[in-house]
């Protein structure tokens, strides 16, 4: 067995919204990172430490972990103790939509916010497995696939409620130029230089300053922007050194070292899951 274990990645073409992840037997550690999609997970063996804003917590068999987008965090296994786990990323824009016809809401909802992130509870663990497995054996079925979504629906509406967009985070008013240039510059990298200067600070002050309002450093919000374009490139079947072009990587090397510290994958290992909807 490797240090990263082994990973089945699972994207359906009836249901392209989400993306399955099974990783089995890992010591791999992550570096705290972000994700674009709704992250719903299950631990299903060892232990790990869940480090986020309301962290860290210990979790082990049969934890569920819910993340929203955007937010700060990392899960890793305790030193010497593999672990393995099942996680379900869910595309944000397509969920506020589900969510809001669940509700009966004219309009799809801005955000959500998960109650707790982190449940014990043997029915939680329960209703992931169950979602997970279904994943797995839709057979390209669509009318599995909207009973998935359905089963989906209902068990998130348990567990949320409306919330506010975390990609704006309530920022000082000194911040707002330099968080202006991250958002629209994934694939053009900018200096910390460069954001000091437009928020008038020092750079030491403004990597404090950014850090103490969103969690990570400047330049690893930016790091998680490009690998997380890049992913969502991939998983569209973009190739890799084009995916790593227009994410503004200096090659594809660049691009496998920051994802795989992410993701503990490579760019590659995770294209050959993404790419074969079953």
């Amino acid at each position: 067995m490797t240090a990263e274990g082994s990973h089945r990645i699972t994207r359906l073409a009836e249901m392209p919204a989400i993306t399955l992840r099974v990783t089995e037997g890992s010591l791999a550690c992550y570096r705290t990172h972000t994700h674009n999609e709704y992250s719903v997970g299950v631990v299903d063996a060892g232990e790990a430490v869940f480090d986020h804003p309301g962290g860290p917590h210990k979790v082990g068999a049969g934890a569920v972990v819910l993340i929203e987008p955007g937010v700060p965090h990392a899960c890793n296994p305790l030193p010497g103790s593999p672990w393995s786990y099942r996680m379900l990323f869910i595309d944000a824009d397509w969920l506020h939509q589900l969510m809001a016809t669940h509700v009966d809401r004219a309009h799809p909802l801005a955000a959500l916010r998960f109650r707790s992130r982190w449940l014990t509870a043997p029915a939680a663990t329960a209703r992931v497995d169950q979602l997970c497995r279904a994943m797995e054996s839709t057979n390209g079925n669509d009318l599995t696939a909207q009973h998935l979504a359905q089963r989906l629906c209902q068990w998130l509406h348990t567990v949320t409620e409306p919330g506010a967009p975390v990609d704006r985070p309530s920022l000082p008013a000194a911040l707002a130029p330099a968080w202006d240039a991250l958002l629209g510059g994934a694939g053009h990298p900018v200096t910390v230089q460069t954001l000091a200067q437009r928020c008038g600070l020092h750079p030491t002050t403004f990597i404090r300053r950014f850090k103490a309002a969103v969690g990570v450093t400047p330049g690893e919000f930016l790091r998680d922007r490009q690998v997380n374009g890049a992913r969502q490139l991939i998983a569209s079947g973009v190739n890799l050194a084009e995916a790593a072009y227009a994410m503004g990587f200096a090659d594809q090397a660049h691009m496998q070292r920051a994802f795989k510290a992410r993701h503990a994958m490579t760019p590659g290992r995770f294209a050959l899951g993404a790419t074969q909807d079953r």
